[in-house]
């Protein structure tokens, strides 16, 4: 089986959990938590080193409906945006409600820049009473972040409240899906240079342009 090589080790990866968890503590949270922990212990078995930010929705849930209403985030909430678009990968895990993603978490996502996730890597999570909600990953938050045209994880993971008793890491148990979604969005962050060493790259063609100052400087006398 091949495997992507990383595309720099030098610089760590950020990885955000963007948890829609509203109890505490959460299922959902859990999950995400697990889901992250997957992901920096597959990329540190590639040499690669991984830091985790956690974003909990709950926290922001007045400052997103206030965003929703004015069209703009200030504060804690835009601090926890910038997070997210400036990370080099997202955990996104949310709870059922209905068969669908909740109204946070749909809200938080409305209130992004609609460009902000493109190519984004993205690996999705949620949790519900019963197994009969896990399509809802593939029927409605995976079009979700494919219309953001984000890079989405090929496998997600659901937890019902019965996943939780799963013992070992035997194939299709939770332990043993986490590890498989952490392992592939691993794969993918590790093909890629650290955001922020891409952005110091992109800025470096005119890091030799002389300054207003310099050029003027030659019609002195």
């Amino acid at each position: 089986m091949n495997h992507l090589e990383p595309a720099s080790t030098a610089e760590p990866r950020r990885i955000v959990l963007v948890s829609a968890g509203l109890s505490q503590p959460s299922s959902t949270r859990l999950l995400g938590d697990r889901l992250a922990e997957a992901t920096v212990g597959a990329l540190a078995e590639q040499g690669v080193r991984a830091t985790v930010e956690t974003v909990e929705l709950r926290d922001h849930a007045h400052a997103i409906m206030d965003a929703m209403l004015t069209g703009f985030a200030s504060g804690d909430l835009a601090h926890a945006i910038e997070q997210v678009t400036d990370a080099d990968a997202l955990v996104l895990v949310t709870p059922l409600f209905t068969t669908t993603y909740s109204g946070l978490f749909k809200s938080f996502v409305d209130i992004l820049d609609k460009d902000s996730l493109v190519g984004m890597p993205v690996l999705l999570g949620a949790t519900g009473g019963t197994p009969r909600h896990s399509l809802a990953l593939e029927y409605g938050l995976r079009p979700l972040f494919t219309y953001l045209r984000a890079d989405v994880a090929t496998t997600t993971v659901f937890a019902a409240t019965d996943d939780w008793a799963e013992a070992g890491g035997s194939a299709g148990t939770l332990p043993e899906r986490v590890r498989r979604a952490g392992s592939e969005l691993a794969r993918t962050v590790a093909s890629r240079d650290a955001r922020a060493a891409s952005s110091s790259d992109d800025s470096a063609p005119f890091a030799g342009t002389p300054s207003f100052e310099d050029m003027l400087g030659g019609l002195a006398g």
